[in-house]
């Protein structure tokens, strides 16, 4: 499956860089018999629109039906839509973008007797991350080894 994407984002990406958009993500993932590429498109600062992902969309499409040979091994369904609110923190952009703002992590193991936070990042290296987190009523710093991270996502304060 990764191969699909491998020949696929060089032609996909230049047109949404055209666009001034970004590409955030791309998967290609078979669910229910059904084979699905999935591309995930941002636009700084505010967020990408319905009429710039179904502009996107319509490009993209005429793109990859003119790649010969064809990548796809079977039919397959295009989806182009916004990664959401609480996408993943996956690049390098993304982690840049997180900084200072409020996250989520679910750790494998246990610190302090919970396996999942919610904070404003306030750093990161290669080895851990700084969450500034609330107890109760006030507010503490909290060092993760990025080891220990399972699954870390934006996340919008309440």
């Amino acid at each position: 499956m990764s191969k699909v994407i491998d020949l696929v984002r060089p032609v996909v990406e230049p047109i949404i860089d055209e666009h001034g958009d970004m590409l955030v993500d791309m998967e290609y993932v078979k669910e229910k018999g059904q084979n699905y590429l999935r591309i995930y498109v941002d636009r700084e600062p505010n967020g990408i629109d319905i009429d710039e992902i179904a502009a996107l969309s319509e490009l993209v499409s005429e793109k990859l039906d003119a790649i010969n040979p064809d990548p796809f091994p079977e039919p397959y369904v295009l989806e182009l839509s916004s990664p959401g609110a609480e996408r993943p923190i996956k690049t390098e952009a993304d982690w840049k973008k997180a900084l200072n703002n409020y996250i989520h992590i679910g750790l494998y193991q246990k610190i302090k007797d919970k396996k999942v936070y919610e904070g404003t990042l306030k750093s990161y290296n290669d080895e851990e991350i700084v969450l500034e987190v609330r107890d109760k009523t006030r507010r503490k710093t909290l060092t993760v080894p990025r080891k220990l991270i399972a699954n870390i996502r934006f996340a919008i304060e309440f």
